[in-house]
C-alpha cells in the first residue's frame, strides 16, 4: 500500500481533460502516442484527481468502448495502491464507489470483470464501516430482479447477473482474509446472505425442471441455468466457509447439513438432466450454438457441485462421510463411472457436450477415492463409520478400472507417436495433475482400493496375473491388456509384494517380453521398465537380482527394432529408482556400471527437451553417488562430453543445475584421485556466476566449487590445464559483493587457505582483507563469526610478515581493535576477535606491536588507549571461552604480549594476567591427574577438537588437511608452563631485568598468587 507523498512536497491536481487524452492515446493504434501516454500516465497516477477521472471515463456510455476499457483497466491496476492516501484520494473515494455500483448494468464483460476486482478489493477495506450500502444495494438489485423475473414482470438480466457476480467477488475476497476482524465480518455477511441466496436458488432451480430438448433451443433456458450457476457459486462459498467455521460457530451446522443434503439431491437431478439432454440432442449440438451453449452451461453448473463436495471432503474425509446423504452421493458418482464404461466409447470425451465429459468422470473418481478409505474393510472384513464396501463391489470396481480406464487409449498412442519426449514429461508429472486426468486418476483410485481393501484386491489381481502371464505378448490386444495389468501391479506393488514371485516372473516372462521386436513392443517394454522401478522403489523386492539389471540395461541401450526413445527414458528413470534404495548392493550392480553410465550420457545428448535432459541427468547423478569409487575408472569418459553439454544448454538453467550436481558428485567420488575435473569446474563456475545466470545457478555453482576444493590436493594447474587457483579472485570478489551467499563464499576462502595459504596471500592479500572488512561491517552475526574463524586459521597457517602490510592497509586490524570498544557488540564476536589477536601475537609479537602502532592514528586513538582496549577485552572475554583449547590459546597469546615488556600489558600482570594463567594451569593439571587415575587412553578433555571442527569433511582430502593442522597446532603441542616461563624471561630482558620486573610490577601481586604461579612453572605439568 503506497503512502502519502513526503511532507512539504506540493501535490499536483491532474487535469480531467489531460487524463482523458492520455487514456485515448493509450487505446489508439499509434505506437508514438501509446509510448508517450504510458510514460505520462505513470506521472498522472501520482497526482490527485486522476483516479476520479479514470472512474468517470469508465462509466460514460458515450465514450468509445476501447477508451472506457483502458480507463477501467488502469483504475483496477492502480487504485488500491493509493486507496488509503489522504492526499491523492480524498472526497474522490465516494464518487469512485458510486461509479462502481453504477456499472452494475454494464453490458461489456471486460469492464464488468475489472469492476468486480475493484469492488471486491475496496469492499475488503471499506465494508461495513465506510461503505455500508455496497451489499444492501446489490442485494436489492438481486431481490427486485428475481421477484420480477419469476412473477412475469419486466426484469434486467444484465443487472441481475452483474450484481450476483459482484457479490461472488466480494465473498471470494473476504474469505481470503485470515485476520480475526475480517473473519468476523465475513461471518456476518454469510449469516445475512445465505438464507436469501438459498431462497433465490430454489426459485431459479425450479425453473430448470422445465428444460427439455425442445426448450434447450431457446436462449432463456441458458439464462436460467446461468443464473442458477451464479447464485450457487455464492452459496458454495458460503457453505465452504461455514464448514470451516463450524467449530467456532456451532449454529452453522444445521445450515451445512441442510444445504449439503439438498445439494446432493440437486446434483443428481441436474446430472441426469444433462445426460438426457445430450443423448437427445446428439448430432445437433455441434451445429446448433444455442443448445450447445445450454448444455455447456449446465455442465459447468454440475461440475460446480463436485468442486464444493471436494472442497468439503479434502481436508477431513471422516467428517465428510458423516454429512447426510454423503454415501448416496459417493455411490451416485461411482454409478456414473460405471454407466460411462457401459456406454459406447464415443460417449467419453474431453468436451463439455459429451455424454460423459472426462472432467466430470475424473471428479466422480476423485470424490469416490476420497471416501472409499473410510468405508474399506479391515483385514477381518469390518468397515468404519457403519459403512462397508462389499467384496463384489470392490472386485467390479477394480475390473472396471483395469479394463476400461487404465489401458492406454488411441489419444495416448497418438500423443506418444507425435512427440515422445513431451508424452514422457506429461506421464512423469502425473503426481501434479492426477485429479484432472482420467487414466492417472483411475490409477490412484485403484491404489486406494488396493491399500484399503487388500483382502479383496490382492487375490483378484493375482488371479488376473496368473491368467495373463501365459499369453504371448505378440498381438496388440494382448500387449495392451498386459500393459494395463502391469500398470495395476506396479501401482499396487506393496500390497502385491507377497503374491507375485518376482524373481520367477523376471526370468520367465519379463526378460523375454523385454526382448520383443514388433512394432507394438515399445508399449509393453516401456511399462516393464516403469514396473521394475515401481516394484523396487516401493521396496516390494530388493534390487540385487542380476536379471533386473540385465533387463534395465537392455532397455536403456537397445536401439534396434521394437523400441524407441520413450522406452530408454523410462528405463533411465527406473534405474535411478532401483539404485536409490536402502537395499541396493553395489557388488551386484558393478558389472553394469560402465554400460549404464555410457548410455545415460548418450541419452542426455539424444533427447531434446530440458525436462528429459534434467530427468536423465538426475539418474546419472544418483548412479555416481551410489557407485562411489567404481566411477573413478570412468571419470574421463564422463567428463569428456560435459563441457559441450554445458555450453550447448545456453540459458537452460535447470539442466545446468543438474550438470553442476553431477560434477560435484564426481568430485566426491574422485576424492584424491587425479582427474581433469578442475578444468571443468573453472569454466562452469565462471559461467554460472555471470550476470545472466547468477540468480539461477549461484548456489549450485558455489556448492560444486566447494566440493571440488575439499576433494582436490592442489589449486595449481596440472598438465597444462587450468587449476582452481584461477577461481580464487572470483571468491575474493564475492566477499565484498554478495552478502546473500557470504557464508558459502567464506567457506570457499577457508578451503583455499587450507590448501595453500601462502599462494592465496601472494595472489590477492589486499583484496582478501578488503573483502573481510566489508563483510565484518555489513554481514549478519553468524557470517561475521565465520569470517573471524577463517582469519584465525589464516593467522595460524601463514607467518604474519606475509600478510601484515595488507592487513594494515585494508584497515582490518584497525577495525578489529576499534571494535573492542563497542559496548553493543556481541560477546561471542568480541571473543573471536581475541582469538585472532592471540594467534597473531603468538606468531610474531613484533609484528603485533607494529600493527597496533599503525592502527592507533587510523582510528584517532593514542597507542596506549589501543593497548588498553586490547587488554581489557582480553580479560573480559576470558569467561566467555568455554573450550579449553581456546583458553589455552588466550593464555599463550597474553604471555607473548607480556614478553614485549609493554607497560600497558605489564600493568595487568600482577592481577588479570596471573589469574588467567592460574585458571588454565589448573585445568591442565586436573586433566592430567584424571588421565593418570583412569589410564583408558581417553583424550584429555582440554585437548578435544571442537564438535564442528571436522563436520561435513569426513572422507574428503580436506579432512586430512584439517586434521594435520589440528595435530600440529602449537596450542596443542606446546607445554604451557614452559611457554609462559620463557615469555616471563623475555619480559625481564625487555624491561631491564628481573629486579625491575619484580619491583615495578610483580611486587603488586598477591604473594599466594605468585607462589602458585611459581609452583606451576616448576611443576610436573
Amino acid at each position: 500500500m503506497k503512502r502519502n507523498p513526503p511532507a512539504g512536497v506540493p501535490l499536483v491536481h491532474a487535469s480531467p481533460e489531460e487524463v482523458f487524452q492520455v487514456i485515448t492515446d493509450a487505446a489508439s493504434q499509434d505506437p508514438a502516442k501509446i509510448k508517450y501516454s504510458s510514460e505520462r500516465l505513470k506521472e498522472l497516477l501520482e497526482m490527485t484527481g486522476t483516479y476520479d477521472a479514470l472512474s468517470e471515463i469508465s462509466v460514460q456510455q458515450t465514450v468509445p468502448l476501447l477508451v472506457r476499457q483502458q480507463a477501467i483497466i488502469q483504475l483496477k491496476n492502480n487504485v488500491t495502491n493509493f486507496w488509503r492516501s489522504r492526499k491523492i484520494l480524498t472526497e474522490q473515494r465516494q464518487r469512485i464507489k458510486e461509479h462502481c455500483l453504477f456499472l452494475v448494468g454494464e453490458p461489456d464483460d471486460l469492464i464488468a470483470q475489472c469492476n468486480e476486482t475493484i469492488v471486491a478489493k475496496l469492499a475488503r477495506y471499506e465494508y461495513p464501516a465506510h461503505w455500508p450500502n455496497v451489499l444492501p444495494d446489490l442485494v436489492n438489485i438481486i431481490n427486485n430482479n428475481i421477484t420480477a423475473r419469476y412473477n412475469g414482470s419486466p426484469s434486467n438480466f444484465i443487472a441481475l447477473r452483474r450484481a450476483l457476480e459482484l457479490v461472488n467477488a466480494i465473498l471470494k475476497e473476504g474469505m481470503s482474509q485470515r485476520m480475526l476482524t475480517g473473519v468476523r465480518t465475513v461471518v456476518q455477511i454469510v449469516k445475512q446472505l445465505h438464507p436469501l441466496l438459498q431462497a433465490h436458488y430454489i426459485t431459479v432451480a425450479n425453473s430448470l425442471a422445465s428444460i427439455t430438448p425442445e426448450t434447450a433451443f431457446q436462449p432463456q433456458a441458458t439464462e436460467e441455468i446461468f443464473l442458477a450457476h451464479l447464485i450457487y457459486k455464492c452459496l458454495a462459498k458460503n457453505a465452504a466457509f461455514m464448514y470451516r467455521q463450524r467449530g467456532q460457530e456451532p449454529e452453522f451446522e444445521p445450515w451445512i447439513n441442510d444445504f449439503f443434503q439438498s445439494s446432493v439431491l440437486q446434483l443428481k437431478s441436474l446430472s441426469e438432466l444433462r445426460i438426457n439432454l445430450v443423448l437427445a440432442l446428439q448430432g445437433k449440438l455441434e451445429s446448433e450454438p444455442i443448445p450447445k451453449r445450454c448444455v455447456a452451461t449446465l455442465n459447468r453448473h454440475v461440475y460446480l457441485f463436485g468442486k464444493l463436495f471436494r472442497r468439503l471432503q479434502a481436508p477431513d474425509a471422516p467428517q465428510f462421510i458423516k454429512l447426510p446423504l454423503s454415501d448416496d452421493l459417493v455411490y451416485y458418482y461411482w454409478s456414473k463411472v460405471v454407466q460411462a464404461t457401459e456406454s459406447p466409447a464415443s460417449c467419453i470425451e474431453d468436451s463439455p457436450t459429451a455424454v460423459f465429459p472426462i472432467r466430470f468422470l475424473v471428479q466422480c473418481m476423485v470424490i469416490f477415492k476420497g471416501s472409499v478409505a473410510q468405508w474399506a474393510p479391515d483385514r477381518k472384513g469390518r468397515g468404519q463409520n457403519g459403512q462397508i464396501l462389499p467384496r463384489q463391489f470392490v472386485e467390479d470396481a477394480v475390473k472396471l478400472l483395469v479394463t476400461r480406464f487404465i489401458p492406454l487409449n488411441s489419444a495416448d498412442m497418438e500423443a506418444w507417436m507425435a512427440d515422445p519426449e513431451e508424452w514422457v514429461n506429461a506421464e512423469e508429472s502425473e503426481e501434479d495433475h492426477w485429479e484432472y486426468e482420467l487414466r492417472q486418476c483411475a490409477e490412484r483410485v485403484l491404489m486406494t482400493l488396493a491399500s484399503q481393501c487388500e483382502i479383496y484386491v490382492q487375490p483378484l489381481l493375482k488371479r488376473t496375473w496368473d491368467e495373463m502371464r501365459e499369453l504371448p505378448a505378440v498381438d496388440l490386444p494382448v500387449i495392451m491388456q498386459k500393459e494395463a495389468l502391469y500398470c495395476a501391479i506396479g501401482r499396487c506393488a506393496f500390497p502385491m509384494r507377497h503374491s507375485i514371485p518376482f524373481d520367477e516372473w523376471l526370468q520367465t516372462n519379463l526378460i523375454p517380453e523385454a526382448q520383443g521386436t514388433s512394432t507394438s513392443s515399445p508399449i509393453l517394454k516401456r511399462r516393464i521398465g516403469w514396473l521394475l522401478g515401481q516394484w523396487i522403489g516401493h521396496e516390494s523386492s530388493k534390487p540385487n537380482n542380476p536379471r533386473l539389471w540385465e533387463i534395465l540395461t537392455h532397455l536403456l541401450q537397445d536401439r534396434g527394432p521394437g523400441t524407441d526413445i520413450v522406452v530408454r527414458i523410462t528405463a533411465a528413470t527406473a534405474i535411478r529408482e532401483c539404485v536409490d534404495t536402502l537395499a541396493f548392493e553395489l557388488d551386484v550392480f558393478r558389472p553394469f556400471i560402465s554400460t549404464i553410465v555410457t548410455e545415460l550420457l548418450r541419452l542426455i545428448a539424444e533427447v531434446e527437451t530440458s525436462e528429459c535432459k534434467g530427468r536423465i541427468a538426475n539418474c546419472l547423478n544418483t548412479v555416481i553417488e551410489r557407485a562411489e569409487l567404481d566411477i573413478v575408472p570412468l571419470m574421463s569418459a564422463i567428463v569428456e562430453p560435459l563441457p559441450q553439454m554445458w555450453f550447448a544448454a545456453g540459458e537452460d538453467w535447470a539442466f545446468k543445475a543438474k550438470l553442476l550436481h553431477i560434477v560435484g558428485n564426481l568430485c566426491k567420488s574422485a576424492k584424491q584421485h587425479s582427474t581433469p575435473l578442475a578444468s571443468l569446474v573453472v569454466p562452469m563456475v565462471q559461467d554460472s556466476l555471470s550476470p545472466a545466470a547468477k540468480v539461477q545457478l549461484e548456489e549450485d555453482a558455489l556448492e560444486m566449487w566447494q566440493t571440488a576444493l575439499r576433494q582436490t590436493t592442489t589449486i595449481e594447474s596440472d598438465n597444462g590445464q587450468v587449476g582452481l587457483v584461477e577461481l580464487l579472485p572470483v571468491a575474493v570478489e564475492l566477499l565484498s559483493q554478495n552478502l546473500d551467499v557470504l557464508g558459502s563464499v567464506v567457506s570457499l576462502v577457508e578451503s583455499y587457505l587450507l590448501l595453500d595459504a601462502s599462494r592465496v596471500l601472494q595472489t590477492c592479500s589486499s583484496q582478501l582483507f578488503n573483502g573481510f572488512v566489508i563483510g565484518l561491517k555489513n554481514a549478519v552475526s553468524i557470517d561475521q563469526k565465520q569470517m573471524m574463524s577463517v582469519l584465525e586459521l589464516l593467522a595460524q597457517l601463514a607467518p604474519p610478515h606475509v600478510y601484515a602490510e595488507a592487513i594494515h592497509q585494508s584497515g582490518l586490524f584497525a577495525f578489529i581493535v576499534k571494535a573492542l570498544y563497542d559496548d553493543e557488540a556481541q560477546a561471542g564476536l568480541m571473543t573471536m576477535y581475541i582469538y585472532f589477536l592471540a594467534r597473531v601475537a603468538i606468531a610474531d609479537k613484533q609484528v603485533f606491536q607494529q600493527l597496533v602502532s599503525l592502527a592507533a592514528p587510523a582510528i584517532n586513538m593514542s597507542e596506549t588507549l589501543v593497548w588498553e582496549g586490547i587488554m581489557s577485552q582480553w580479560w573480559n572475554r576470558f569467561d566467555n571461552m568455554s573450550e579449553p583449547r581456546y583458553r589455552k590459546l588466550t593464555a599463550m597469546g597474553i604471555a607473548s604480549l607480556v614478553s614485549t615488556g609493554r607497560p600497558e600489558v605489564l600493568d595487568r600482570l600482577s592481577s588479570e594476567v596471573c589469574n588467567l594463567w592460574l585458571d588454565v594451569f589448573s585445568e591442565i593439571k586436573e586433566a592430567h591427574e584424571r588421565a593418570e587415575e583412569d589410564p583408558s587412553g581417553l583424550t584429555l578433555y582440554w585437548d578435544k577438537p571442537a564438535e564442528d571442527l571436522f563436520v561435513d569433511y569426513e572422507g574428503t582430502a580436506e579432512f586430512d588437511r584439517r586434521k594435520t593442522i589440528y595435530d600440529n597446532d602449537s596450542v596443542r603441542t606446546t607445554r604451557l608452563t614452559q611457554y609462559v616461563g620463557a615469555k616471563i624471561n623475555e619480559a625481564e630482558a625487555a624491561c631491564g631485568g628481573g629486579a625491575v620486573l619484580q619491583a615495578q610490577w610483580l611486587a603488586k601481586a598477591d604473594a599466594t598468587v605468585l607462589k602458585q604461579i611459581q609452583d606451576s612453572l616448576t611443576g610436573k605439568y
